[in-house]
């Protein structure tokens, strides 16, 4: 069975990322700065591996055969920490990656991070490390997929997406609950490496908009 490490496994996706895995008896490895923040855990089969994404966290990486990137600086922090984490962390977790066997690593990017010059936003820096650390990813050579979600919001996911940009910001917008479910979708298809998409809230199951998007069998 293949092991599935989740940086960033306390945010609010990765928290829901790690529960679904947890739930389905996968084989998971949670990296987190502080195991307190994953306590409703403590009693489960996961595996929960501290470390600074500031610091060398490669030791995270062995025995890893799927990689799950939904690590961030936070909304409250500066531009320093964005740098840090949004783009050099997540280049340092690109080059663990190349030195194991990894069939997929999953970025968890954002809209806007294609051309972060075409979207008036406060969060331009932000913007500028996805971008970079999706290109990065994308030319490592490591099997990926990148997502790329609209404004995210905290209501409760109704399982129905679309990858066709809407034309209003608020149209845009999608529960967390759905990027982590639309994660975990992406998990269980290898056919899906190579694959960068965006990701809204919408009428269409996870798989149907997908099978349409990239002809899938």
């Amino acid at each position: 069975m293949s092991k599935t490490l989740v940086i960033g496994a306390s945010g609010q996706i990765g928290q829901l990322i790690t529960k679904t895995l947890v739930e389905s008896k996968e084989v998971a490895r949670a990296l987190v700065r502080d195991k307190s923040k994953l306590d409703e855990f403590k009693d489960s089969e996961l595996e929960i591996v501290e470390a600074d994404l500031e610091e060398d966290f490669s030791h995270a990486f062995d025995g890893i055969d799927n990689v799950i990137f939904v690590a961030g600086s936070g909304g409250s922090t500066g531009a320093d920490k964005t740098l840090l984490i949004d783009l050099w962390a997540a280049k340092k977790a690109v080059d663990y990656a190349q030195k194991t066997n990894i069939k997929q690593f999953i970025m968890l990017s954002s809209i806007g991070a294609d051309d972060p010059d075409a979207m008036e936003s406060d969060i331009k820096p932000y913007l500028v490390a996805k971008h970079m650390a999706d290109q990065y990813l994308m030319a490592s050579g490591v099997p990926y997929t990148i997502v790329r979600p609209g404004p995210l919001t905290n209501d409760e996911g109704e399982g129905k997406i679309t990858t066709r940009r809407p034309t209003t910001i608020k149209e845009m917008k999608i529960p967390r609950a759905d990027v982590a479910k639309s994660i975990l979708y992406i998990l269980s298809r290898e056919d899906l490496n190579g694959k960068i998409f965006e990701l809204f809230n919408g009428s269409y199951d996870i798989d149907t908009i997908l099978s349409i998007e990239f002809d899938l069998s």
